[in-house]
């Protein structure tokens, strides 16, 4: 069973591609796809989300999506462009018929670290044990995305 998890957002968004053998997670890639920034228009930016999700999505034919949940903070205004990108992706899940599970912050901490009050350098720490991987993966919002996906695998066992 392959996994994708991801990690949205407008600017990045965060991609982890994780394959259950023998019961075990084999991490298959990982990283960011950056939109072009502020040139490009929000719609284009959201276009080459899209395109670039569905061109993973039809090379590691995933059995199941895993996102993380929008949590709002303070800032509302990059919460919206978030939500956005995660617009196309349930959307593009939606349109392939891919199951997708929605994780919180506190929830993917949870079911990596055992605690939801994990900073980020514990859980890119643990990342890198459990998928037994020579470095912490970069940029982080590639190490989120494996997080979401391994916790996926975790909670589905």
């Amino acid at each position: 069973m392959i996994v994708i998890g991801i990690d949205p957002g407008l600017a990045r968004v965060g991609y982890g591609v994780i394959e259950v053998r023998n019961r075990n997670p084999v991490p298959i890639c990982y990283g960011c796809i950056g939109t072009s920034g502020k040139d490009q228009s929000t719609p284009g930016r959201l276009l080459q989300v899209y395109n670039e999700v569905t061109a993973l999505i039809d090379k590691y034919q995933p059995a199941q999506i895993a996102v993380e949940k929008l949590f709002f903070t303070k800032n509302i205004t990059s919460g919206m462009s978030v939500s956005e990108a995660r617009g196309v992706i349930l959307l593009l899940a939606e349109q392939r018929k891919i199951p997708v599970t929605e994780y919180t912050p506190n929830q993917v901490k949870q079911a990596i670290t055992g605690s939801g009050r994990a900073d980020k350098r514990q859980m890119q720490e643990m990342i890198t044990r459990l998928l037994r991987l020579q470095e912490i993966p970069r940029p982080d919002d590639a190490a989120d995305a494996l997080s979401i996906a391994l916790c996926h695998i975790h909670i589905m066992r």
